[in-house]
C-alpha cells in the first residue's frame, strides 16, 4: 500500500455511465418482490432482473392506458386463442 495516493484526475459519480434514456434511481422493493423477479430470471437462463421489472412495469402502463372495453376484447381474444389449442 502506498503511503499518498494521486486522485488529481479523479471523476466523482457512478463508474458506468447511464445509457442514453436511462435514469438511475434508487428504490425500495419488499424483499420478497425482488426474490420473485430474481427467481424468473434464474429460471429463464439467466439475464438482468432489473429488465424484468422495468418490463413489468412498462406492462401495467400499457394495462392502465387501454379502456376497458380493449381490456375485454384482449383478454376473450386470448382465452379463445387457449381455448383453440
Amino acid at each position: 500500500m502506498e503511503a499518498e495516493y494521486d486522485f488529481s484526475q479523479g471523476k466523482r459519480g457512478a463508474i458506468e455511465s447511464t445509457p442514453p434514456g436511462k435514469t438511475r434511481i434508487t428504490i425500495r422493493l419488499d424483499d420478497e418482490v425482488l426474490a420473485w423477479f430474481r427467481e424468473q430470471v434464474h429460471l429463464a437462463g439467466g439475464s438482468s432482473y432489473q429488465t424484468l421489472i422495468n418490463e413489468a412495469l412498462r406492462q401495467h402502463i400499457q394495462q392502465s392506458r387501454e379502456p376497458l372495453e380493449e381490456t375485454l376484447r384482449r383478454v376473450v381474444r386470448e382465452e379463445l386463442k387457449r381455448i383453440e389449442k
